[in-house]
């Protein structure tokens, strides 16, 4: 079995309501104006190309306060600091080494093996300072950026690219992501899909899918 990882709101915290809110009080004075804010931020094409590796971090700084309107200071402060508030979520972090654990048992008695992989829309930027600081991500046996590869999820291109590097069977291969979108981009390509919650709901489906000592 191959399981592979998404990274923000699966593994690392992504809380975009909550930075606007931070950064632009006076500009999102409730959730709800927040979560406008927000998406026009990050839901936007511009963000998109960021996340793509297409666009570099000052561009999209300048591009995103042009158009909605930001201080281009305070968002450049905003932007320059995501990489280091993706924190490591603990209850995830926790089923991943539950993982990890699983790997080496089956490789020890010769049961079907398992193999962790990560698939995330990533900015090259964020995705060097979660490999800085996170030495577990060390532990996985590969994986694909966004940012690294010109590819974003839900595209194809970057499934398969994922697939191919690593010969994955997709009918082998289970996809955690919290985006449903990027999920049924997997279904597509013949992954078993996980639409994930929490770290415990993921555990249980993972085991409804044949790894039934994961917790042991």
């Amino acid at each position: 079995m191959n399981v592979v990882f998404d990274f923000g709101a699966v593994l690392f915290t992504w809380r975009p309501v909550d930075l606007i809110m931070e950064c632009f009080p006076q500009r999102a004075a409730t959730r709800a104006e927040a979560g406008h804010l927000a998406h026009e931020v990050f839901g936007h094409a511009d963000w998109q190309a960021f996340d793509r590796g297409t666009v570099a971090m000052p561009d999209v700084i300048a591009q995103v306060a042009q158009r909605v309107g930001l201080d281009a200071r305070v968002l450049g402060r905003l932007v320059e600091s995501i990489g280091e508030r993706l924190t490591p979520m603990p209850e995830s972090v926790a089923l991943f080494e539950q993982l990890v654990a699983l790997r080496a048992r089956r490789a020890i008695t010769g049961a079907e093996p398992v193999r962790l992989y990560y698939l995330s829309n990533m900015p090259v930027p964020y995705a060097r300072t979660l490999e800085r600081m996170n030495p577990f991500l060390k532990q996985f046996n590969g994986g694909i950026f966004s940012g690294d590869e010109l590819l974003i999820k839900p595209e194809p291109a970057i499934y398969q690219r994922l697939q191919t590097r690593y010969a994955l069977e997709p009918s082998k291969t289970v996809f955690l992501d919290d985006l449903l979108p990027n999920i049924q981009a997997a279904q597509a390509e013949g992954w078993h899909g996980i639409h994930f919650h929490s770290a415990q709901q993921a555990s249980q489906s993972l085991q409804a899918l044949g790894l039934n000592d994961l917790a042991l």
